[in-house]
């Protein structure tokens, strides 16, 4: 027969077990005196929990192919943990302690009794676009992930967080994740290697993009043109230029031929490393191998030939463009235009750029501001104002670089007022005033004999906080030189040493002109060595002034003695000795010039079929036309005498001596 419990145990018992929250169950089969045996603690420790369940491996994608919907939708739908995952790294602090993230991270999945297998890691590092200092916390969530039990990346996590630190320039991480893949000994597939090749190429970590395509082809894995282009691209970007051409060679003999990607990466390297003949060698080639060139490949050659000066090629590149029918880009415009500009053909350059326009491509400030400057230049100042009115209409604002170009030729064509106008409108709206607008300036001013007001200005740099250049220093040397105040410039020329500006070629020559003109030749001649001295190379014009001072003095010896210093310093000047010769029969001294001519034939230092033209012409300008009549009809410094049975040379100074 059951006994059943007696009612006060029994509501005692439950009340025990109500903070549990489990359901009471009266006991059967229970008898009193092991009730009594019991404490109360032992029965808390029979209703007790049973042991939680083991963690469970989360999906990136919840399988819904086998239900029956209305609507079509994909058989794959992301699991609701990306979302959360997401989430929770996208609100993390990367510069929080170095564990806090991992310490989180790892609460979140033991509290939700799950863990992150491979292809989830993979597919959140895909999306880690979204992350804040996304390097960061892609990494830290990468070795977090790397230390779950059970746990081992897969090749898609190596690749994902390889090209993540890439695009970041993280290269140290990038290194470390990349030896331990190495070490892993997976096969390649062709999506990773595309990947990784991408990555390191555009990375310039060359060594590491080759084991990636040895590895490749140990995997059996063949290239495709994606393969090969990446790799050219990433050898290029890294500047192993023979390396990429004989890929490229390897294409244009094997399955895989190149396209047009693949000849543009070439034709890049080509030009990044400055070799522009072989990439219009390429680019030629192209044609033979039926590959149309498109606009980069075009405007790759231009750019390259831009900057070596070679703005016809630029100009030819651009009609071929016209002829393809092929959309020319503003910065094509710009090149062709500002490469005119700089060769003073403005009107070609104004042709191109009312093409432009009809074209319904938008100029800019950097084309107005060329042609503007072109005109100018070729002293058609109201054609550059007149572009310059057009450029504010069309809702252009002008910047420092067009107003130094305004005030730089108003000062240029004498109209210093409006230059000064405009300077004063720079002021007063806020435009930045930049060393040139200074510099023209105080050119301007100084020229028109208003020192004062350009040493205001020189000043005036300080105060406003503008660098004063070596332009900005010479043009007022310049001016303080020509106007006789030669300590002043003296002085100003040490001052520019003591700020740290250098002194150019031009510096020297300013200064050395004016010692001479007052008659201050050993000074001069100082100045001149210490120039060598300091490694500065003379230019013609700094021998000019050096020449023409000691050939007015009298001492063309010496002028001769320091050309002849110049010659084993592997500084040869063309014109040297003609402007000596200039110098000599502009000032009358026409027997030191024919002593000059035969020391400079004698010496071997020129042909005298040269010499004797040189004499003629350097006569003819001084208004000397007897003599020179009589030079050109004589047989000086061509023809020979006989004295018995001797033969000389007739000498330059029979001209003044018979």
């Amino acid at each position: 027969m059951r006994r059943a419990l007696p009612r006060p145990l029994s509501t005692a018992i439950a009340a025990l077990l109500k903070p549990h929250n489990l359901h009471f169950i009266p006991f059967q089969r229970l008898s009193t005196p092991l009730l009594k045996s019991h404490s109360l603690t032992s029965l808390k420790r029979v209703s007790s929990f049973s042991p939680l369940p083991p963690p469970e491996w989360v999906q990136p994608f919840n399988d819904l192919s086998d239900l029956i919907t209305n609507d079509r939708i994909s058989e794959l739908q992301p699991s609701p943990w990306v979302p959360k995952i997401l989430h929770f790294l996208q609100n993390s602090n990367s510069n929080s302690p170095s564990t806090a993230l991992e310490q989180d991270l790892t609460i979140f999945c033991e509290k939700y009794l799950i863990r992150l297998p491979p292809n989830f890691v993979s597919y959140i590092l895909k999306k880690s676009e979204q992350f804040p200092n996304r390097a960061e916390i892609a990494f830290r969530f990468f070795i977090w992930a790397g230390k779950q039990k059970g746990y081992a990346h897969n090749l898609d996590c190596y690749v994902f967080m390889i090209e993540i630190l890439c695009l970041e320039s993280d290269f140290d991480r990038v290194k470390l994740v990349f030896d331990e893949f190495k070490s892993k000994g997976f096969l390649m597939n062709a999506v990773a290697a595309n990947s990784l090749i991408r990555s390191f190429g555009n990375g310039g970590m060359v060594e590491e993009l080759l084991w990636v395509w040895k590895r490749m082809k140990d995997s059996g894995v063949e290239p495709t043109l994606y393969t090969y282009n990446f790799l050219m691209n990433g050898l290029v970007n890294s500047m192993f230029i023979e390396s990429a051409e004989r890929v490229f060679e390897v294409m244009e003999n094997g399955k895989v031929k190149p396209d047009i990607v693949t000849y543009n990466t070439m034709i890049k390297g080509y030009c990044n490393s400055g070799n522009v003949k072989k990439a219009m060698e390429r680019f030629q080639g192209m044609e033979v191998r039926n590959v149309e060139p498109d606009k980069i490949t075009f405007l790759t050659l231009m750019q390259a030939c831009y900057s070596e000066g070679d703005y016809d090629s630029c100009l030819r590149l651009y009609h071929e463009m016209q002829e393809k029918g092929l959309d020319i880009p503003s910065h094509a415009y710009s090149i062709v235009i500002c490469g005119l500009c700089k060769e003073g053909k403005s009107m070609e350059g104004y042709v191109v750029f009312e093409n432009m326009v009809t074209r319904g491509c938008q100029p800019n400030v950097a084309i107005y501001t060329a042609l503007i400057d072109a005109y100018a230049k070729n002293r058609n100042l109201d054609m550059a104002m007149g572009l310059f009115q057009r450029m504010q209409a069309e809702g252009f604002e002008p910047d420092e670089v067009t107003y130094g170009v305004i005030v730089n030729s108003l000062c240029r064509s004498g109209r210093l007022e409006e230059a000064l106008q405009w300077f004063e409108y720079c002021k007063r709206n806020n435009v930045a005033i930049n060393a040139v607008i200074y510099s023209s300036l105080i050119d301007g001013l100084g020229k028109a004999g208003r020192l004062e007001e350009a040493e205001k200005l020189f000043e005036e740099m300080v105060e406003t906080g503008c660098t004063r250049d070596s332009y900005c220093y010479n043009v007022l040397i310049d001016a303080l030189a020509k106007s006789g105040k030669v300590d002043e410039a003296l002085a100003l020329f040490r001052k520019m040493e003591d700020e740290g500006c250098d002194q150019t070629v031009y510096t020297f020559t300013i200064l050395i002109n004016g010692l001479f003109k007052e008659h201050r030749n050993e000074e001069a001649l100082k100045l001149w060595d210490l120039m060598i001295d300091k490694g500065i190379t003379p230019t013609a014009a700094s021998f000019r002034a050096l020449s023409t001072g000691l050939c007015l003095s009298g001492k063309v010896a010496r002028a001769c003695k320091i050309l002849d210093e110049l010659a084993p310093m592997g500084i040869v000047l063309e014109t040297a000795f003609e402007d000596m010769m200039n110098v000599l029969c502009k000032a009358g001294r026409i027997v030191e010039a024919c002593k000059l001519a035969d020391g400079f034939i004698d010496r071997g230092r020129e042909i005298p079929g040269r010499v004797r033209t040189i004499m003629i012409n350097a006569l003819r300008k001084a208004g000397h036309a007897d003599l020179a009549m009589k030079l050109m009809h004589s047989k000086i410094g061509i023809g020979y005498d006989r004295v018995r049975s001797v033969k000389k040379r007739v000498k330059f100074r029979n001209l003044v001596e018979s």
